[in-house]
């Protein structure tokens, strides 16, 4: 039933990228003289293709409900913007394309290698022959197995300073939408990236359900960060991350304080903030974004930056700080 879904996903999304290549993208290639790249845009092309019709689906379902059910107004709707270009960039997936099938050649050369020494190597869906191996059996375990890595990798971003100052471009919005989870830094993109192909490729995750599990994860994320009341009931938000709990992650003094990390770090299940102690329920409404960013008393009205370039370049500005041995008043003084 799984393999079968997916293949027909599958099939729509190669028919619309056989469709687009040989009717527009190709004669443009042509026509440029850029043929040397027909193989490669032609596979990329499936990628742009799942994510234009990820970002169709999101804004139709979430942008109503945030008209709808708001849960706080919008001061400044211009702070949003640069949100949407970076969803347009994240959301066609080309940096997670790059690196799985870039490190696929790289990991089957050391598996041969492993292989030819006689030393056992791992595949998660072989645990249990017969039952794991199932599509849809396995599908869950690596979605599993991968937010459990989420989750410390979430974590370590607010441990570690100079990672703090790449991931708090994504905690500087202080207006919490749908387009809010993709606003990352380019390096905390990449990092990322590299991060979890390395561990799906390892996984054995095939590339078909890679695919899927990059787009269902995704989704829900922009779920997670939408302006919009979304009751989720006590036994539901226990078992998927909500608006509500993840908004908590991103509340001034509540779910972060520079490298003095707090609470709802987990990206699609709460299961590990309620394992590791680091659940906080509170419905609250309080105000989303850093503590710097107050004015003082408060904090020291720091600018993040209100356009990409800015706030790519104000990070590494914060890092070379730290490097130099400054680090933010909010957090020396704690």
């Amino acid at each position: 039933m799984f393999h079968a879904i997916v293949n027909q996903l599958d099939s729509l999304v190669s028919a619309l990228q056989t469709l687009l290549y040989i009717d527009v993208v190709q004669p443009v290639l042509f026509k440029v003289g850029l043929m040397d790249y027909d193989e490669d845009t032609y596979d990329m092309l499936y990628w742009v293709i799942v994510g234009v019709l990820e970002i169709v689906v999101m804004y139709a379902i979430l942008r109503p409900l945030e008209a709808l059910r708001p849960i706080e107004a919008w001061r400044d709707r211009k702070a949003v913007r640069a949100d949407v270009l970076y969803t347009w960039i994240a959301k066609l997936g080309i940096i997670n394309l790059a690196f799985f099938f870039l490190l696929q050649p790289a990991f089957f050369t050391f598996q041969s290698w492993l292989t030819l020494h006689n030393i056992p190597t791992f595949e998660l869906d072989g645990l249990w022959p017969g039952v794991t191996d199932q599509g849809m059996v396995s599908f869950l375990i690596y979605v599993v197995v991968l937010d459990f890595a989420g989750y410390w990798y979430h974590r370590w971003q607010h441990k570690f300073g100079v990672w703090w100052e790449l991931h708090a471009v994504h905690h500087s919005q202080q207006q919490m939408s749908l387009w809010a989870d993709d606003r990352n830094h380019l390096l905390d993109d990449l990092i990322q990236a590299a991060f979890f192909a390395s561990l799906s490729i390892v996984m054995g995750v095939p590339p078909s359900q890679f695919v899927v599990l990059v787009a269902l994860s995704n989704l829900l994320q922009s779920i997670q960060h939408v302006n919009a009341r979304l009751p989720y009931g006590r036994v539901l938000e226990r078992v998927l991350v909500s608006p509500a709990f993840h908004r908590r992650h991103h509340a001034i003094g509540f779910g972060h304080e520079g490298t003095k990390y707090g609470c709802n770090f987990g990206v699609l299940f709460p299961w590990w903030d309620m394992m590791f102690s680091t659940a906080s329920w509170e419905t609250h409404l309080e105000p989303t974004g850093i503590r710097d960013q107050l004015p003082a008393p408060e904090g020291t009205a720091r600018n993040y930056g209100n356009g990409l370039l800015a706030q790519h370049w104000y990070a590494m500005v914060r890092i070379a700080g730290r490097l130099r041995g400054h680090r933010p008043r909010a957090e020396a003084v704690r």
